[in-house]
């Protein structure tokens, strides 16, 4: 009997004339096998698992997606959020404008007096009771003001404030009180240096400025204890420089003083008189008395503070 072909070795199959036979090697190797099958009875074997899609191939698949949604994301924040405004000078100028219409700023002397009220003490000079005309005994007490020139405790005042007091009391803007001695004079310009025997832990020493550029009409404020009152603030301008005073008790003129207009009283007598920094350019002094009330008129003098370091044995500007 002759045998079924079980295996062709061509790579060709024969096909019917006028049909064209689809090039699919798996399908020829598929269709000989199940005719070995069919000759032989067995049982064709089942066919390989296709293979599993590797890891790396996910994570790779994932980081795409990712990176798609980031661009999307980004390309939405832009489209929502258009980039901001430039800022142009004109915007500054605008926005500085607006501030300045809706904030109450401080005035000049507001600052001046901030600047200089950490400096400034109470001065008070004790001696005997004095006995008026009339028989009545008064305390010796004098009340004036000083300021602050060195931190370690160095007070310049009026010499009339202390002179012939046999003690000497300061009490500093923070409220300490304290004895203080008298280190230096200089009577012709009504001037005594005083050094505080306590003195604060955080003690401000003033600024001071040379006059040489002031001119009348400059703004000032004069800060003292007025009638033993403060401390207490006025504010005006220079009236005057080079001026000349004489006491009405007849005592030796003093020359070379800054006129100015800010309310001065006894008591602000050896307190500074200072500018809108707040820098002391003279201490005040005297006040003009046409009429013996020992009452401010208009007029009051304050000596240069270029004549008051000096009475400390400060270098000149």
């Amino acid at each position: 009997m002759r045998r079924p072909a079980l295996y062709s070795s061509s790579s060709r199959t024969s096909h019917a004339p006028g049909h064209a036979a689809p090039d699919l090697p798996g399908a020829a190797s598929q269709t000989a096998q199940a005719s070995r099958a069919s000759a032989t009875g067995a049982t064709p074997p089942p066919e390989p698992p296709a293979a599993p899609v590797s890891r790396s191939a996910i994570h790779r698949l994932w980081s795409v997606v990712g990176l798609l949604a980031l661009m999307l994301g980004i390309s939405l924040s832009f489209s929502l959020h258009p980039p901001g405004h430039t800022l142009t000078q004109k915007d500054i100028n605008a926005a500085v404008l607006k501030t300045l219409e809706t904030t109450v700023l401080p005035s000049p002397a507001v600052k001046a007096y901030d600047t200089i009220i950490p400096s400034v003490v109470r001065v008070v000079g004790l001696g005997k009771p004095v006995k008026s005309k009339d028989g009545d005994e008064h305390s010796g007490r004098s009340v004036g003001t000083g300021v602050v020139i060195v931190d370690k405790g160095v007070i310049l005042t009026n010499l009339h404030v202390v002179q012939g007091a046999e003690t000497i009391k300061i009490t500093f803007a923070d409220g300490l009180e304290s004895t203080a001695s008298i280190t230096g004079v200089q009577p012709e310009n009504d001037l005594a240096v005083l050094q505080a025997h306590k003195i604060p832990d955080d003690l401000v020493a003033a600024t001071l400025r040379s006059t040489a550029d002031l001119a009348p009409g400059d703004q000032v404020v004069a800060v003292g204890y007025p009638f033993g009152i403060g401390p207490s603030a006025s504010s005006g301008v220079i009236s005057g420089l080079g001026r000349t005073f004489r006491s009405p008790e007849g005592k030796q003129p003093i020359t070379n003083l800054i006129q100015f207009d800010a309310a001065a009283n006894p008591g602000n007598s050896g307190g500074p008189l200072v500018t809108m920094e707040g820098e002391v350019i003279g201490i005040v002094t005297a006040i003009y008395n046409p009429n013996q009330q020992r009452s401010f008129v208009g007029i009051g003098f304050a000596v240069p503070i270029e004549n008051a370091a000096s009475a400390a044995g400060m270098p000149p500007f």
